[in-house]
């Protein structure tokens, strides 16, 4: 794992924060996972930086990525690969794999990461921590290298719930913790466990089993094509590629020579499959306070998987919410095959960030405690 440390003269006291080396921090370098911008160092701070440290959090390292964010294995061909720290033969995810790895690793407390397609939530599903996707716009992206701006989303990561919740509100002020009493608040849908290998849907249906009001419901997915985010991503690029192809990774190379391609009827199309979608994902969603699906069907992949043979698959679950803006929390909920972790993801309305993170955080109390009685019952 790659981690370009701050300065000793930069390190002060609170608490330790990991920061994706997509966002600009002053006087650190800065290369957005590219080979391209190795010395690159910013003269300003991306916003949502600047407010953690505002708020006494220390940037104690930038965390590796998948180049330009757009992966999710986090094997990145310039500065390497990111290892699990808790499954070495397994990948970390992406594209914030670093943060994630940070994090499991015990190298900071709190971590910063981006989410287009599931960039925030992979990863912490795969290294066994938790990660947020705020609603759509809640956190600043002022500062940060962009994907595809309409499905960016700047995220918080912590080994629990409060962390995050503690960095949103650095991150978002106009944030407010809700109160909730307990589990049998919410009206809660359960979707696409189908989808999950059988020990990871065994873990998601306890976690959803924990809500007293639950039904299974038919949440439905996007196009499976994305000609929006392709396009975005194309135009992002724009003046590096393809007039600097060559120093590009064959991973991002190919998607961008693909995403070129995308043509602008197929652009309004998207856009149309897009709101079709949030029409649908409305209804579907009408009686529902919270969603409950696994993150990822199935536990970390193993290393060395190749980028383009699994993407599919591996953000199946995760870039809906994208498509939406919908806040959604990636939270581990036991072991399952291997004896990885299996994650499962917890899903409001655009706005109700707050309500997903309290539900969240009564989840995992509820998880822990079965987990003690479990552990009990053994003695």
């Amino acid at each position: 794992m790659t981690i370009f440390l701050a300065q000793p003269d930069q390190i002060g006291p609170g608490t330790r924060l990991a920061v994706k080396d997509l966002f600009d921090t002053a006087g650190l370098r800065t290369t957005y996972g590219s080979i391209m911008f190795s010395d690159n160092v910013p003269d300003r701070t991306a916003e949502a930086v600047a407010r953690l440290e505002h708020a006494g959090y220390t940037v104690v390292g930038k965390t590796n990525l998948h180049e330009f964010a757009w992966g999710i294995t986090s094997d990145n061909p310039h500065f390497g690969r990111v290892p699990n720290p808790i499954a070495p033969d397994r990948i970390a995810g992406g594209s914030s794999g670093g943060s994630a790895a940070a994090l499991a690793a015990g190298l900071a407390e709190a971590a910063l990461g981006t989410d287009s397609g599931g960039s925030v939530r992979i990863p912490a599903a795969c290294c066994g921590v938790v990660g947020f996707k705020p609603s759509y716009g809640l956190v600043p992206l002022d500062g940060c290298f962009p994907l595809a701006p309409s499905f960016d989303h700047v995220g918080p990561m912590g080994a629990d719930v409060e962390t995050c919740v503690r960095m949103l509100e650095a991150l978002a002020p106009g944030f407010a913790r809700a109160d909730v009493g307990g589990l049998e608040q919410f009206d809660v849908g359960v979707a696409w466990l189908e989808y999950a290998d059988p020990l990871v849907r065994s873990c998601v249906q306890a976690a959803a089993g924990s809500f007293p009001r639950r039904r299974t419901v038919d949440f439905p997915f996007p196009d499976s094509k994305q000609p929006l985010f392709m396009r975005e991503a194309a135009e992002s690029h724009a003046g590096l590629f393809p007039e600097r192809a060559d120093q590009y990774g064959d991973n991002v190379r190919t998607k961008l020579e693909r995403a070129r391609r995308v043509t602008d009827d197929e652009v309004a199309w998207g856009f149309r499959r897009r709101e079709e979608y949030r029409e649908r994902a409305a209804v579907a969603f009408a009686h529902c306070d919270l969603l409950i699906t696994p993150t990822l069907g199935f536990v970390a992949p193993p290393a060395g998987a190749d980028d383009l043979d699994i993407r599919e698959a591996v953000i199946r679950l995760t870039l809906p919410f994208n498509s939406l803006g919908w806040p959604a929390l990636a939270l581990p909920c036991g072991p399952a095959e291997l004896g990885l972790p299996a994650s499962v993801q917890v899903v409001g309305r655009a706005g109700e960030d707050a309500s997903v993170l309290a539900a969240g955080a009564l989840l995992e109390r509820a998880l822990a405690d079965t987990d003690e009685l479990s552990i009990g019952s053994r003695r």
